[in-house]
C-alpha cells in the first residue's frame, strides 16, 4: 500500500456562519459550489494517478459538506469512487450537520459506500445554539440521528463542545446526558477554544464574552470523563471517546503522525517529508485547481527536529500514548535517549506516566497537555549525534 494511508477533502460551504469557527468557509452559493467541485475534481484527478487506488481511510470535512446540494453530492462522491477503492476503504466519513440531509440525501450517502457520519450537534441547547450561530435546533437532532438510523447507519460520532459562553456545568452535563441517551459509537468533545476571525474573538477583544470560569471548564472535562467511562464510552484521546471498535482510523491518522493527501481550499495534506498547505480564498482556489490542478500556497520540508516533536504532541494525545519500540523502529533511537531529562521530570511532577513499553498523559496531565507540550520541543543543538 502507498506510505499515503488517509485522504482529507475539504468542502468550505456553509449556510450560516458560526461564531467560534475559524475553518475555511464561505456562504453557499449553488453556481460557486458546483464551479468548486469541478476545480476539485481537476485538483485530485492532477495529483492521484489512475483509478481505484487503495487508500485506508477518506474524509469529507468542512465547512458544511452536507450544505451541499443533492445533485453537487452526487457529483462529489462520484469523483471520489472513480479515483478511490471504496470497497477496500477502513472508513469513509462526512461531516452533517442536523437538519441539513433527507432521505434523498442519505440514501445517496449510503449507496456511494460512506461507512461513518460525524455529526455537528455541539449543543442540546436552544438558546445556546442561536448564541452560537448555529442555524439548527435541537428537534433537528432527534430528526437527523432517526434519519440515520432508519437508513442504517451504525457508525455515528457526534460533536460536542462545552464551555461555552453563558454555559453553566449543570447545562453542560443536561447536554451530555441527552446526547448519551442516543447510545451512539462514538463522541468527539472540545472546550471552546477562542480563534482568531471569529465572531467570539471580537467579542472576547471587547469584554463582550462571558465565558464560564477556568475551575467550571476542568469540572465540565472531569464530569465529561466520569460520565464517559459510567456509560461504557471509552476515552481514547484528549478529546475523543468511543466505545470499542468505533475509534476513528482517520483521525489516528494524524495523532499517529501519519500521512495524508489534503485537497479543496485551504486544506493541509502531510506527505513524506513534506507538509503542503492549499490556497485558501476560494477565488485563487478555483483559478489555480482548473488551470494546473495543483493550487498550493506553501510546500514546507519536514526537518527531523519538526517531525520528533510532533511525533511526542500528536502521540500524547492519545489515551494508549507513545509506544516505546514504534517509536524506536520509526527513528532508530528510543524516545529516552532524546527526551530522558524531561520525561523523568515530567513522572516527577504526575503529568506524565512511564512503563517498560509507553509514555502516557496522566489525568492531571490531560488538563495542563499545552504545558507538558511545550517540554519536547527541541533545539538544533539537540539533535547533534542524534
Amino acid at each position: 500500500m502507498n506510505e499515503v494511508q488517509s485522504v482529507y477533502i475539504h468542502i468550505p460551504f456553509c449556510q450560516q456562519m458560526c461564531h467560534y469557527c475559524d475553518f475555511v468557509k464561505y456562504f453557499y452559493n449553488e453556481k460557486l459550489a458546483t464551479e468548486y467541485i469541478e476545480a476539485l475534481a481537476n485538483e485530485i484527478n492532477t495529483n492521484i494517478a489512475g483509478t481505484k487506488n487503495k487508500i485506508r481511510t477518506i474524509y469529507i470535512g468542512g465547512g458544511t459538506p452536507s450544505a451541499l446540494n443533492l445533485q453537487q453530492l452526487r457529483s462529489l462522491l462520484t469523483i471520489i469512487d472513480t479515483k478511490f477503492d471504496i470497497a477496500s476503504c477502513e472508513e469513509f466519513t462526512i461531516e452533517v450537520n442536523p437538519g441539513d440531509i433527507d432521505d434523498e440525501k442519505t440514501k445517496l450517502l449510503k449507496d456511494f459506500g460512506i461507512t461513518r457520519i460525524s455529526f455537528g450537534v455541539q449543543v442540546m441547547d436552544d438558546k445556546l445554539l442561536t448564541e452560537l450561530g448555529r442555524i439548527h435546533r435541537v428537534s433537528d437532532v432527534y430528526h437527523t440521528v432517526d434519519l440515520l438510523t432508519k437508513h442504517q447507519f451504525s457508525n455515528i460520532s457526534l460533536d460536542l463542545i462545552y464551555a461555552l459562553p453563558n454555559q453553566t456545568v449543570d447545562q453542560f452535563k443536561q447536554s451530555l446526558d441527552e446526547v448519551l441517551a442516543f447510545n451512539l459509537p462514538h463522541y468527539a468533545t472540545y472546550g471552546l477554544q477562542i480563534e482568531p476571525r471569529t465572531v467570539f474573538y471580537q467579542r472576547h477583544k471587547k469584554g463582550l464574552l462571558h465565558r464560564p470560569s477556568e475551575d467550571d471548564e476542568i469540572t465540565m472535562y472531569e464530569i465529561l470523563k466520569q460520565t464517559m467511562k459510567a456509560n461504557g464510552v471509552r476515552q481514547y484521546e484528549i478529546s475523543n471517546f468511543a466505545k470499542p471498535g468505533y475509534e476513528s482510523k482517520h483521525n489516528l491518522t494524524y495523532w499517529s503522525n501519519g500521512y495524508y493527501y489534503g485537497f479543496g481550499a485551504g486544506a493541509h495534506g502531510y506527505l513524506p517529508d513534506q507538509r503542503i498547505t492549499n490556497l485558501r480564498p476560494l477565488p485563487a482556489y478555483k483559478k489555480e485547481a482548473m488551470t494546473s490542478g495543483r493550487p498550493i500556497l506553501q510546500t514546507e520540508e519536514i526537518t527531523l527536529k519538526e517531525k520528533l516533536e510532533e511525533e511526542m504532541f500528536l502521540g500524547l494525545r492519545k489515551i494508549a500514548g507513545i509506544n516505546k519500540q514504534s517509536f524506536t523502529q520509526k527513528y532508530g533511537f528510543p524516545p529516552e535517549k532524546l527526551y530522558k531529562l524531561e520525561i523523568t521530570d515530567l513522572v516527577d511532577h504526575e503529568l506524565l506516566k512511564e512503563s517498560e513499553t509507553t509514555i502516557q498523559l496522566t489525568d492531571k496531565g490531560m488538563l495542563l497537555a499545552n504545558q507538558v507540550f511545550e517540554k519536547f520541543m527541541l533545539e538544533d543543538s539537540d539533535l547533534v549525534g542524534i
